[in-house]
């Protein structure tokens, strides 16, 4: 079930096995196994996408819980020992990876016991895994669904140009958005929230940006800038901390993309003592 529910989610066999850290044909095993047992075929393949059929969409709902109630489960199980042992499920997008890494070790210090488990990915699919139960605590971007999501603020910043140094930028502070509708851009992977951030932005100064290259990695995205694919629109803070060597970096004059973590939890969603800990140790520190 936990296979055909994350091949439905992404469309992708292929990321589906990224995920779930087995091979491509363990996944299709799996799938159609499923599909044998239901009786029903619960995926249309199309090349190396996949889409669930009707028989697909009634299971994938049904799945979702069964998984959500599988970890709830497990989770409250765990609770027998208070935080003596146990496992905190958190999920960390790539981008404002490095706001966790305090808290991750001052956590550890004070919860000994408590496996960190962490998941990283994208805010949609950390949004859709924090629903399904089988993340506790996760990082999104805003604005969330406030009638699904309590949440706690971690990082705010705004998006700025990266282009090559020698580019036509480099001699430039500041840049309009609309002066970019000609460059080639460089985005996220497909699943990062601020993807549609930019797309927003960019068509409401009458333009869709031309996408040559994507990746859920920011050293590999600064790589491919350095070396001329594109240009590319990256949290500042982000951009000062990996270095801005052969960059140029400008600030957007027209318009203002906002960049903001915050940590999310399900309103209607179980608290484990290890996830209540992790965000009583936030509200000490002032987090």
């Amino acid at each position: 079930m936990r296979a055909f529910v994350e091949v439905a989610r992404s469309g992708s066999f292929t990321q589906a096995a990224e995920r779930l850290f087995v091979t491509q044909p363990t996944v299709s095993k799996l799938v159609r196994q499923l599909e044998e047992e239901l009786g029903q075929t619960l995926l249309r393949r199309a090349g190396r996408h996949a889409s669930p059929t009707d028989a697909g969409r009634l299971v994938l709902a049904h799945g979702e819980t069964l998984l959500a109630q599988a970890a709830q489960m497990v989770t409250e199980l765990s609770e027998l020992d208070g935080l003596a042992r146990g496992e905190l499920r958190i999920g960390i997008p790539p981008l404002g990876g490095r706001v966790f890494v305090t808290m991750l070790g001052e956590f550890r210090r004070r919860h000994a016991g408590i496996e960190l488990k962490l998941f990283e990915d994208g805010a949609k699919a950390i949004e859709a895994a924090l629903l399904a139960g089988e993340l506790e605590l996760g990082g999104l971007l805003q604005p969330i669904d406030t009638a699904r999501f309590d949440c706690a603020p971690l990082a705010a910043d705004q998006l700025v140009l990266v282009a090559p140094a020698w580019s036509a930028w480099g001699q430039r502070d500041t840049v309009q958005l609309a002066e970019l509708a000609d460059e080639p851009f460089i985005l996220f992977a497909p699943g990062f929230a601020l993807n549609d951030r930019i797309f927003d932005a960019c068509r409401s100064l009458g333009f869709t940006p031309d996408v040559v290259g994507r990746s859920g990695q920011l050293g590999l995205i600064l790589a491919m800038v350095r070396g001329g694919i594109g240009v590319a629109l990256l949290p500042r803070s982000e951009v000062a901390l990996a270095g801005r060597d052969a960059l140029a970096v400008c600030e957007l004059g027209d318009i203002v993309i906002p960049w903001e973590i915050v940590l999310a939890w399900p309103r209607e969603g179980y608290l484990s003592h290890a996830a209540r800990a992790w965000l009583a140790m936030m509200r000490g520190s002032g987090g």
